[in-house]
């Protein structure tokens, strides 16, 4: 039987957050008035010059039940402000929660913000044993983990350099890494890592994967990286106003993340941008049979129908789509170019394109374009971006075409057919 190293029951943490409404007043008045009647103006007098106080109740988390095996990296993902912060800080007992019940068996080791628990005046060396005897640990473990927590951090030439100096990335290194050499049987992991750089958080990644299963250490990785979250995470909780919305696998869970997010449309009409030279009027997705919709099937082609303005005459021109995956790494870039062989020219007038899509160049999952029509150093118009669309139909397991090089992108002819309307 699994051993439960966390249990939370019922969990809510309320806030009260007050609402001054009222008339400008001078030091001269507060003083005056100080003056007067001071035990009435720290009670009473305050609320009558600036006006009416009113509180209101947030809850930035209600009903919160969950428990976490031993040994287990648990994902919680959401928007901006879902609670995933604050649900962090209750379990590191930073904040106590308002209402429920948490069970922790074992110690537990936080990341939750950069640089918490450092000294701006202490040298890199210093913060290292204030850290870590803050995060619990005793002087001769951190000693006897010293050279390995350097060596992580990669800080070495600015060991004796106090950490005012450092960068973002330096501060969040050190700290993940003081962290990271504690020991905990929990590590909470908040959105740090974005600080780093690739290679760091890649670093981070494969440390976070040897402590769980070397060492069967437990972590709660909150992060807005969906990649990060699916290479590490089997499982993932999301997190919406405050409430869980879903618990389980981390694939099935960031997918129902990212479709609620996304705001499918089959047709949006753009206004005129006055003062371009070029202006994209609408943008439309259709399927083999000219029906709009914004939903394909793996197996079937699709059409992307693009209406543009030139306001004057435009030579060396090409028009481009750019292919993001639901996280925005760039997948696919095509142009007019590509498939002409040339740049174009355009006079003054109204066009229409049609870009058509094969089958089988996307994988089942959620996409999205921009478009450009720029020359070769200059875009002529403002980029139409995240448009989306999805992918579906698992009948045929076929698997995607493309994965891109070492920098996701790959460049791909689609058929361009453009003409002039008006």
């Amino acid at each position: 039987m699994e051993t439960k190293i966390i249990e939370v029951q019922g969990i809510g943490k309320k806030y009260n957050i007050s609402h001054d409404k009222g008339k400008y007043i001078t030091l001269r008045d507060i003083i005056s008035n100080v003056l007067r009647s001071p035990f009435k103006f720290i009670k009473h007098k305050t609320k009558l010059a600036v006006g009416l106080t009113k509180k209101e109740e947030f809850w930035a988390l209600s009903g919160v039940d969950f428990s976490v095996n031993k040994g287990e990296v648990i994902g919680i993902i959401g928007k901006n402000g879902a609670g995933k912060s604050t649900l962090l800080k209750i379990l590191s007992q930073i904040t106590p929660p308002t209402e429920g019940k948490i069970t922790i068996r074992g110690k537990i080791g936080s990341l939750l913000e950069v640089g918490t628990g450092f000294h701006p005046e202490l040298t890199g060396r210093e913060n290292i044993f204030l850290n870590g005897a803050i995060l619990g640990m005793t002087k001769k473990e951190i000693v006897h983990k010293f050279d390995k927590i350097i060596e992580f951090a990669g800080i070495e030439k600015f060991l004796d350099t106090p950490v005012k100096y450092y960068s973002s990335g330096m501060y969040v290194r050190l700290a993940f890494s003081v962290a990271a050499h504690m020991d905990p049987d929990i590590l909470l992991v908040d959105e740090v890592l974005a600080v780093g750089d690739a290679d760091f958080q890649k670093k981070c990644l494969g440390k976070m994967n040897e402590i769980t299963k070397s060492e069967n250490r437990t972590i709660l990785f909150v992060s807005h990286n969906m990649a990060a979250v699916q290479s590490l995470c089997k499982r993932t909780i999301l997190l919406d106003g405050g409430k869980v919305i879903a618990i389980g696998d981390t694939h099935t869970i960031i997918d129902q993340y990212l479709s609620s997010h996304l705001d499918h449309k089959s047709i949006i009409d753009y206004p005129e941008i006055y003062g371009a030279k070029a202006s994209i009027r609408k943008v439309s997705l259709s399927d083999t049979r000219d029906s709009f919709r914004s939903e394909f099937p793996i197996s079937e082609n699709f059409n992307i129908n693009i209406k543009f303005t030139c306001h004057e005459m435009i030579e060396n021109a090409t028009l481009s789509v750019k292919f993001y995956s639901s996280d925005r790494e760039l997948l696919l870039y095509s142009s007019e170019a590509d498939t002409s062989g040339k740049l174009s020219k355009y006079e003054p007038g109204d066009y229409e394109a049609l870009v058509k899509v094969p089958s089988f160049v996307f994988n089942v999952g959620n996409y999205s374009f921009d478009i450009i029509l720029h020359t070769p150093n200059i875009s002529l118009f403002a980029e139409i971006k995240d448009f989306v669309f999805e992918i579906k139909n698992i009948e045929n397991p076929r698997s995607i075409i493309f994965g891109g090089n070492s920098e996701g992108k790959v460049a791909m002819q689609l058929p361009y057919s453009i003409h002039k309307i008006n």
